[in-house]
């Protein structure tokens, strides 16, 4: 058969896992704190048909002849650039400038990394996430009659009591990695640690190159629709090329069925 043939399958599969990707990075470009993915190739196995030859003989050398056997998915990154802040001056929405994860956790304790700063205060007052997470770091409930809750580029949260005086509830904390790129999606703009992302490093913000916290905005999408957009058409148009390379090789097999005629 055709080594044309196979080529062309697996360009197909892999402009398809592409398309795919790409139509994911388009449906969360207005996720907050969304990190967009890509899709990167590797050519697979290629058949040596001669092999190099050295100098000799008063010849010289000859390289190989190889034929390619088709693509192969190589790696999809998760690109965990900074998107920019959306300002809401809403009290509770936080954006993360520079590195860090908001580190949150649910009843059984399992703690899970989030960007999306977008916070709320339950029915016991506590400090969640909008799936109901605990975010770590913030000390108890905070008084339902506590006012000018506050929120301080080092995490530090604090609100006026009923008698006008500052209070503290705690600090909240983030978590740096070793190999961020490495963190497994959990769904819900959450993140879980990998066996390739390392350790957690907790601690607060603005102290040993953790990002700071700013008030009252949100990290929007890294997605930029112009460049989903150009590698949209270059998917499209590498699954045609690759499928005419299929209808190609199937004329060309139909066309050896034809000689026995």
């Amino acid at each position: 058969m055709l080594r044309s043939l196979y080529s062309g399958v697996s360009g197909m599969k892999n402009f398809q896992t592409k398309l795919d990707v790409i139509g994911n990075n388009i449906a969360n470009v207005g996720t907050t704190g969304f990190k967009k993915s890509r899709v990167t190739f590797q050519d697979t196995f290629s058949q040596q048909l001669a092999g190099a030859k050295a100098p000799a003989g008063g010849q010289g050398g000859t390289n190989a002849q190889e034929i390619g056997l088709g693509s192969s998915m190589g790696t999809i990154d998760t690109v965990q650039s900074e998107g920019a802040p959306q300002f809401t001056g809403r009290k509770l929405d936080i954006a993360i400038r520079g590195e860090g994860y908001l580190t949150v956790s649910d009843e059984e304790g399992e703690t899970f990394y989030s960007r999306a700063g977008n916070l709320y205060l339950d029915q016991d007052s506590r400090l969640v996430t909008a799936d109901g997470l605990y975010v770590n770091g913030v000390n108890g409930p905070i008084p339902q009659d506590a006012t000018s809750l506050t929120i301080d580029e080092f995490g530090t949260v604090s609100y006026l009591n009923n008698e006008n005086q500052v209070e503290n509830a705690g600090q909240i904390q983030l978590a740096t990695f070793a190999n961020s790129e490495g963190l497994e999606k959990a769904g819900g703009n959450l993140y879980t640690a990998s066996l390739n992302s390392g350790n957690p490093d907790v601690g607060n913000p603005g102290q040993n190159g953790k990002g700071t916290i700013q008030q009252g905005y949100l990290e929007m999408s890294n997605v930029e629709l112009s460049d989903e957009f150009t590698e949209m058409i270059v998917g499209q148009r590498g699954f045609q090329a690759n499928s005419k390379i299929i209808t190609t090789s199937d004329e060309i097999l139909q066309e050896l069925l034809n000689l026995k005629r």
